[in-house]
């Protein structure tokens, strides 16, 4: 299994200082945060887009080119880019641009968004979101497939043989469906042959298993190989009661000043007493717990790659690198172990539950 972490750019006020941070300094310290998760032997870092004064990540590309320099070995992808809003000819450019620099460790998660301010910024309407995602996933495609591209659609100007460079140098560049939890999102992911990426931040996980059946049917009635991702929110410490006492305000302010804006019911401390048990969705705890808790879930979901949204609202540096630490030395380590020792063991064509 591969394990690694992503990032929104979370740009609150930090917990130390009581200042609100500059946008210069959350991307020094995102970036020191992904040359860190190279280093303790992570597999993955993923760094989100969006276009609010809380966020400083816009464009992800840029970043991850900008972490590709300091790092070797870890895989970089969008988590995600808001494909819907985005011209899918510049998306491949950036990420094949990426792929480059980075000696083929680039990777593009695609998505509609949680969020929309990215619609009337670019200049879309809300009325096309499920139009739009499609259309231009379709031309991705088309471009990762084929140097030279003809191609027409309702929100594009056309494409008549045209040429795209550069062409990166995985063969295919790596394409993940980001989704939520509309069967349709499942079911088009599986027919169309790509990864996907599960975003279970709240409720019971065991929730979606009827979801990921769809997209596994879907994928091998299609004659194609499903490729299951989660990603979850969490937080490490040495101990459970640090891991919460660090993690729970940060948390709680963040997703309640998101739900102020959706109309959430808030959320009480209570709530993370629940959601970092086995049944909830949240991965908050020692090494220990965090590595028990994922291999439980990969019982249930099969699942190739898990990713934590560690910063959930802006918690203290220092113990975000301590974080990223244990879960590169004492989680991942377990985890890899386990995984591969039920797969020496499995019957094939089975997935755990």
């Amino acid at each position: 299994m591969e394990i690694g972490i992503y990032s929104f750019g979370e740009r609150t006020v930090d917990p130390e200082t009581g200042q609100l941070l500059s946008p210069a300094e959350r991307i020094r310290r995102l970036l020191e945060e992904i040359a860190l998760a190279d280093e303790v032997g992570l597999d993955v870092f993923g760094v989100g887009e969006h276009h609010r004064p809380d966020y400083v990540v816009s464009a992800p590309a840029v970043v991850l080119a900008a972490a590709a320099a300091r790092t070797r070995r870890i895989r970089l992808t969008s988590a995600v880019t808001v494909l819907s809003s985005d011209d899918p000819v510049r998306v491949f450019q950036q990420f094949a641009t990426l792929d480059l620099i980075s000696g083929g460790r680039a990777e593009i998660m695609v998505g509609r968004g949680s969020f929309i301010e990215s619609f009337p910024l670019f200049g879309y309407d809300l009325e096309d979101y499920d139009a739009l995602f499609e259309e231009k996933l379709d031309l991705l495609l088309r471009i990762r497939a084929a140097e030279r591209v003809t191609w027409s659609g309702r929100f594009r100007p056309p494409l008549r043989d045209q040429g795209v460079y550069p062409r990166p140098i995985q063969d295919p560049l790596p394409i993940w469906v980001a989704v939520g939890g509309t069967p349709a999102s499942f079911v088009r992911t599986g027919v169309l042959g790509l990864p996907l990426m599960l975003a279970i931040i709240g409720g019971r996980p065991r929730n979606f298993l009827p979801l990921v059946d769809l997209y596994r049917e879907a994928a091998r009635q299609a004659g194609h190989t499903p490729k299951l991702g989660i990603a979850s929110h969490g937080f490490l410490a040495p101990t459970r009661q640090e891991a919460m006492a660090l993690a729970v305000p940060a948390f709680l302010a963040q997703m309640n000043r998101i739900g102020r804006e959706r109309g959430w019911r808030p959320l009480t401390p209570d709530y993370f007493e629940f959601s970092r048990g086995r049944e909830g969705a949240d991965f908050i705890g020692s090494p220990e717990e965090v590595a028990e808790k994922i291999l439980y879930q990969h019982e249930r979901f099969g699942h190739e790659r898990f990713l934590l949204q560690l910063t959930v609202g802006t918690l203290p540096h220092r113990a975000v690198l301590r974080a990223i630490e244990l879960l590169g030395t004492r989680v991942a380590p377990v985890v890899r172990a386990e995984v591969a020792r039920r797969a020496s063991t499995a019957v094939p064509g089975t997935v755990g539950r």
